[in-house]
């Protein structure tokens, strides 16, 4: 099993649900006693998110690139970072080390093939949802259409996963606030929901949306595990086996 390296702490409360799921699916893997080999470089969140709002990705990305120069040299054999919008500086992630890097848009982007629709709706931070660093992955190179709410529902979603969810705070009031924007992304033919946040799946789960729904998360952790335990390939630099959970 290879080590993983997790880039996280953005915030903590998402990381600890990586390390969750990864040490989870290692033991339903391999059995017995057995958990994940992991290398993990948290962050004061507060910092990272000052970079956001300057915008300037340009620090934030040297951050995190020698952070992840630092995870191979300490033995990490792949990278995993543990934030939607953080990856907005992966490509400089990506060439500061010589492991590899598991990009999480391409993890969802093949969740949202094999459950075979072509059209979903993305919400996440305003970064998520406005930039094409995200998005744009999942349209150009995967040819997933892709809407994000309104201006308005931008504001609440983002608000809710700054003031609420990276700080603990699940409200039910947000909740269903979610479930109402979600509601019309649907009705504007959305045909699945990518919960494009990591802490967006502390506050809606599966059971609450009436269709597909891919939590980023949990997808990117069983793609890492996947990594770790039997190494990518040429044609699928990451993979999620066939007998994994179901995502919907």
């Amino acid at each position: 099993m290879r080590t993983i390296g997790l880039l996280g702490g953005m915030s903590w409360e998402s990381s600890i649900e990586y390390e969750r799921l990864i040490n989870e699916e290692v033991r339903r893997r391999l059995g017995g006693n057995h958990s994940a080999d992991l290398l993990i470089r948290s962050y004061d969140f507060a910092e990272i998110e000052a970079l956001q709002a300057a915008g300037d990705w340009a620090a934030a990305g040297s951050r995190l690139a020698a952070d992840a120069r630092r995870l191979q040299q300490a033995g990490a054999q792949l990278i995993v970072l543990c934030t939607n919008t953080m990856h907005r500086v992966a490509d400089v992630i990506e060439h500061a080390v010589d492991v590899p890097f598991l990009h999480l848009a391409d993890t969802t982007a093949l969740a949202v093939k094999r459950a075979g629709i072509g059209r979903v709706a993305l919400l996440g931070t305003r970064y998520t949802m406005e930039q094409d660093f995200y998005r744009g992955r999942l349209q150009q190179r995967h040819g997933i259409e892709v809407i994000v709410p309104g201006e308005a529902d931008r504001t609440v979603v983002h608000d809710v996963i700054y003031r609420e969810l990276v700080r603990g705070i699940v409200r039910e009031d947000s909740r269903r606030a979610f479930l109402d924007i979600i509601g019309r992304l649907v009705a504007e033919g959305a045909q699945g929901v990518v919960a494009g946040c990591t802490e967006i799946e502390l506050l809606v789960t599966p059971d609450d949306v009436d269709g597909p729904y891919f939590p980023t998360t949990r997808l990117h952790a069983l793609a890492a595990v996947a990594a770790a335990i039997d190494g990518p390939t040429a044609d699928r630099p990451v993979a999620i086996h066939d007998d994994a959970p179901p995502f919907d």
